[in-house]
């Protein structure tokens, strides 16, 4: 034998002669393959960069000329376009055409791929090897080991005595079962149809064996799309039935795919459901469709002979279903055009199934357009609002054929980028179009159809136009005096053409109220606003904290609300409002565009904000508002009697107060209120408090509104919410919520869980009740779901029965 030894440093030439001519074979071949550890050889192309220079570092090179063979001894570590390898001997032979490295071979490719093994024995062909005592690390964190593997044909890699896992070792005991893997006699990865199959294996959960699987098959941890079986679910509600979902899922092309479900239910038989998915390069949608035809619809009446879901009683080869879409596309880089539409055979179909992306309490289906552009803003969208409850449709009290259709609704906001006149501007668009085909009240007695109180909604059509401009500038005297001069316009335009019933219900309304029931076909109105705003904060600090106290004061000057003090005008948006200390500063306090504040208007109070050394920091407001000329907005009724008992409807307003304080330990709290004017009886409160930490974090909230007979609420409302939190260990966890009415003595809501949740594994079980204050029905849901990492979930996201107390 003839040979020769030649130190690195000395001979770097020769090194990079044979190392490129030999290793580089081994780095073409085992690190592009890692990820699959089946990918073809002409794949790796793409891994490695053109004219990618390969760099070797080993203590020692060998030669053997006689038997053909290149050896590098003694920390080898070969760098090639981004992937490395680490060994203490690498050898090729060019008779046998085999590559070995061995002794702690470390492969790491350019994605984050890692392998470790002991012996790696490879063809230069690249099509089969050998390897020996293997551990693979995939980029996903999902993890291989085996006594022995081997690579045939460039496409299969199978693992002897293996495992799987996507646990990530525990540092401080590595040896320490994760929390689940799989044992398998022989594990089968193909490359090319990216699966993994195992066969003769055993699922182990925190060291224990809990099954025995032939053999299964799942999908590459480094696909993220394979068509197949998902894993199933299950669910329970006292009307259906105990009911298994086994979906499958079809990935058609890398842009589209199709899930399809059969859902077997013990009561009501088989559920049909199947969604179609598909992406563009600006967009997605989204179909779904879902059918059943009821074995038993008459599971739905309870024991008092009623209905508990519309449209399930009755024939059983009755079909129910549904068919729904979602999109959302970019026109361009400023518009957005989407759409969200449910449509359904009744009303409660896909909440009675539970529907996924359908079955909220109340969906709403819209079409819209939207478009944003540095300070422009731009949003039109017809909307249908659909309340999915139990009630039957020809139920007075249903809320589903109360709800109107939007067509549209378009609002608009612009800001121009330049000062006009130091100052700055803003115009305002809002336009709606509302049809509505059934009389939406509300009344004091449900036997007497003529007391009606409140008409929410009417039947027939409305429309409405506004547009707003206003301008603001701020001036900062020489003493720190902020004064800020407001100037705003509006302007309305509306119709309203609505139907016999709605007008006799509007004269009933203002027979109880002894106003002018004067609904108007048509109107036009304005509001000009001159304001000022006077703002004087003063800082006091010390060593360990600084205070701003900010006296403030507002004067709105305009003329009378038109069309106000009779019912004139429907109130369609404006029907929500609350009168406490957010909202004290605001110009127009009314929560929509049907009403509008009018008459002069002051505001006055007092702000404050605290910050600590230590961390902590406190924040306070209180103040009042006062009407000083002209017609109250607030004390003249409209159709939902929005300003009743507000504490706004009186020339001088009820106080309004906010104290709160954040600590850097998670502890947080407030405390609001409205105070009557002259008795400083609460009239409305909220305490809160949160801590937000481990191994405990909690919340508590404490509501007091005091009854507003004119606005539909004849009695106090005087409710608590505690929920908590608590860490048990470092992965498990316990938590509970409950809603307790103190006026009715009744616990509205509760519900308790606990979770355990680790790198690869999550469990969550949940109970939870809800009670009906009318009818003292009790709704109880049971959930619990299993997630297994890169294996998929398994459980119920609700189950449901009905019972009454």
């Amino acid at each position: 034998m003839r040979g020769a030894v030649l130190r690195i440093h000395r001979q770097a030439g020769l090194a990079r002669l044979y190392g490129a001519s030999a290793l580089a074979c081994l780095l073409a071949c085992v690190v592009p393959n890692i990820p699959a550890f089946a990918q073809d050889i002409s794949d790796m192309a793409a891994d490695v960069p053109a004219g990618s220079q390969m760099l070797l570092a080993a203590d020692t090179l060998v030669y053997d000329n006689d038997n053909q063979t290149v050896t590098a001894v003694g920390g080898v570590q070969i760098d090639y376009g981004g992937n490395r390898l680490v060994a203490q001997r690498v050898e090729y032979n060019r008779n046998t055409k085999r590559l070995v490295a061995s002794g702690n071979v470390e492969v790491i490719n350019s994605d984050g791929t890692k392998i470790y093994s002991q012996h790696v024995d490879i063809t230069d062909d690249f099509a089969d090897g050998f390897v020996n005592a293997l551990r693979v690390e995939t980029v996903d964190k999902a993890y291989f080991a085996a006594e022995s593997a081997e690579r045939m044909g460039g496409v299969l890699t199978t693992f002897h005595n293996g495992v799987y896992t996507a646990c990530e070792p525990c540092e401080d005991q590595p040896d320490k079962a994760p929390t689940w893997r799989i044992k398998a006699r022989k594990i089968i990865w193909n490359g090319e149809k990216k699966t993994v199959r195992f066969e003769n294996s055993n699922f182990e959960f925190f060291g224990f064996p809990l099954a025995y699987l032939p053999a299964f098959e799942i999908a590459d941890p480094t696909v993220k799309r394979k068509s197949g079986f998902l894993i199933p679910g299950i669910a329970y509600k006292s009307d259906l039935g105990i009911g298994v979902k086994v979906p499958y899922y079809f990935a058609l092309s890398p842009t589209y795919d199709l899930t399809v479900s059969g859902s077997g239910y013990t009561k009501q038989g088989f559920l049909g459901e199947a969604e179609w998915r598909q992406r563009f390069n600006n967009g997605q949608y989204s179909l779904k469709i879902a059918g059943i035809r009821q074995e038993d619809p008459d599971e739905f009446i309870d024991d008092e002979g009623h209905n508990v879901d519309s449209g399930a009683a009755g024939d059983p080869n009755e079909f129910r279903g549904m068919m729904g879409t979602k999109g959302q596309f970019a026109i361009n880089p400023r518009w957005d055009f989407g759409w969200d539409v449910l449509l359904q055979t009744d009303k409660n179909f896909s909440r009675t199934y539970a529907i996924e992306g359908f079955n909220d309490s109340v969906h709403r289906s819209s079409i819209y357009l939207t478009g944003l552009n540095g300070r422009n803003y731009f949003d039109v969208r017809a909307m249908r609002f659909e309340v999915q409850e139990e009630t039957l449709p020809d139920d007075p009290t249903a809320l589903a054929g109360k709800q109107p259709w939007v067509l549209p609704s378009l609002d608009y906001a612009y800001i121009p980028d330049m000062a006009v006149g130091g100052g700055q501007l803003s115009f305002n668009v809002n336009a709606q179009a509302i049809s509505r085909d059934r009389l939406d009240t509300v009344l004091a007695d449900q036997n007497n159809a003529a007391s009606v109180i409140r008409v929410r909604g009417i039947d027939g059509q409305s429309g409405r136009l506004t547009a707003g401009a206003e301008w603001k500038r701020t001036f900062t005297t020489d003493g720190g005096l902020l004064l800020t001069p407001l100037l705003a316009l509006r302007g309305d335009a509306g119709y309203v053409n609505a139907s016999s019933g709605s007008l006799n219900a509007i004269n009933q309304m203002a027979s109880n109220l002894g106003v002018d029931d004067d609904m108007r076909s048509s109107l036009a109105r304005f509001m000009a606003t001159a304001g000022l705003e006077m703002r004087w904060p003063v800082l006091f600090s010390s060593t360990s904290s600084s205070h701003i106290f900010e006296p403030m004061a507002q004067v709105f000057v305009r003329p009378n609300e038109q069309y106000v003090g009779g019912l004139a005008v429907p109130n369609e948006d404006a029907q929500s409002f609350v009168f406490d200390a957010t909202t004290l500063f605001e110009r127009d306090k009314f929560s929509g565009y049907d009403r509008l504040e009018g008459g002069t208007r002051a505001n006055i109070g007092l702000r404050y904000s605290g910050a600590y050394d230590n961390g902590w920091s406190t924040n306070a407001l209180f103040g009042q508002s006062y009407q000083l000329d002209g017609q109250n907005s607030f004390a003249a009724p409209d159709l939902v009697n929005v300003g009743a008992d507000s504490g706004l409807e009186t020339e001088t307003s009820d106080y309004v107060g906010l104290v709160g304080f954040n600590s850097p330990s998670g502890l947080s709290g407030s405390v609001s209120g409205r105070f009557d004017e002259q008795s400083f009886e609460i009239r409305r409160a909220e305490v809160k408090a949160a801590y937000s930490g481990l191994p405990i974090s909690f919340s508590a909230k404490y509501a007091f509104i005091q009854a507003q007979p004119l606005y539909g609420f004849t009695t106090d409302r005087n409710e608590v919410t505690l929920g908590a939190s608590a860490q048990l260990a470092e992965n498990w966890r316990v938590f509970g919520t409950g809603t307790y009415d103190l006026e009715q003595s009744v616990l509205v809501k509760d519900g308790v869980g606990f979770a355990y949740s680790d790198s690869c594994f999550t469990y969550l079980m949940t109970f939870s009740e809800s009670r009906d204050l009318s009818t003292k029905e009790v709704s109880q849901n049971i959930g619990f779901n299993l997630s297994f990492r890169t294996l998929g979930d398994f459980g119920s996201t609700q189950s449901s029965f009905n019972t009454v107390q």
